[in-house]
């Protein structure tokens, strides 16, 4: 069995020059150094501390790259291209792009991340010592975070997307702080390696992590649906059949919200002068 292991970082020698590059060697085992990944100050004599990588012909190389992402060794790492066959790549700064396999991805693909988004990760091998992206575990995303205060309350904060669960969704923001996202507090899951904006609704006593909404606040929430119904409203010539007396299911299925939601946007634009209501219909202000 090899002793020399693809995504690790040891000493070799050289052993001898071959046309298309190097061989180092270990004592008992060559390692091809490609042309391409030669230094002008290479010198044959000399032990060189280099990475270990397949190739593209899935030869284990070697190269005086060496990554921060590596075995052992985690890191953030650009998604390069999706392929939902195989998985989703990585760049980790080699010449060759690195696989995670779609076994170790979410099984919806709309949860996949995109291409030029980020995953936090690691490198592993298969039995056969073939390379393999890894992602993170709560292990290691636990040390590059830290404890939030709880000032962070109400505040809005930005993270990516680590972890994808049943019960919601966990991410780590920009600050370093571990966040969570219950599925109640969401309008749709978003992917793994996905940035996303929310407000802190909570700072857990024992850990210091965030509870976090990605739902609008109550006055936001407000202002988004008395737009909706005032443009809607304008679209009809400035009258339409909807007031604090419509059916909930009609109001459901126009705008998309509740009739308690519907009707404390009706009360703002009413309070600002915008509309009135006759008959159980609502009218433009300087059309009533």
């Amino acid at each position: 069995m090899s002793r020399l292991e693809a995504g690790t970082v040891v000493r070799l020698g050289g052993a001898r020059e071959v046309p298309f590059g190097y061989f180092l060697t270990d004592g008992e085992e060559d390692v091809l150094l490609h042309h391409t990944e030669v230094p002008e100050d290479f010198n044959l004599e000399q032990e060189h501390t280099v990475f270990l990588y397949q190739d593209h012909q899935g030869r284990l190389s070697a190269t005086f790259t060496i990554p921060e992402i590596r075995k052992g060794h985690f890191g953030w790492a650009e998604v390069v291209e999706v392929k939902k066959d195989l998985g989703v790549f990585i760049h980790i700064g080699l010449q060759k792009d690195i696989l995670i396999s779609k076994d170790d991805l979410p099984e919806l693909h709309r949860l996949w991340p995109e291409k030029g988004e980020y995953l936090f990760c690691s490198l592993k091998t298969d039995k056969k010592n073939r390379l393999f992206g890894s992602l993170t575990n709560e292990n290691e995303i636990q040390k590059i975070s830290k404890r939030a205060s709880k000032t962070m309350f109400n505040q809005n904060v930005t993270g990516t997307v680590y972890r994808v669960l049943l019960e919601g969704t966990k991410l780590i923001t920009e600050e370093g702080y571990l966040g969570f996202i219950h599925r109640s507090e969401r309008t749709r899951e978003p992917r793994l390696g996905e940035k996303v904006t929310g407000r802190v609704t909570g700072v857990k006593e024992d850990d210091g992590s965030l509870n976090i909404s990605l739902l609008p606040r109550a006055h936001e929430a407000i202002d988004k649906d008395a737009e909706l119904i005032f443009n809607y409203l304008v679209s009809r010539g400035g009258s339409m059949p909807y007031g604090d007396k419509s059916m909930p299911e009609d109001i459901k299925a126009r705008f998309q919200m509740s009739k308690g939601a519907f009707k404390r946007a009706l009360g703002k634009l009413m309070k600002e002068g915008k509309v009135i209501q006759k008959d159980g219909w609502t009218h433009r202000k300087d059309q009533g």
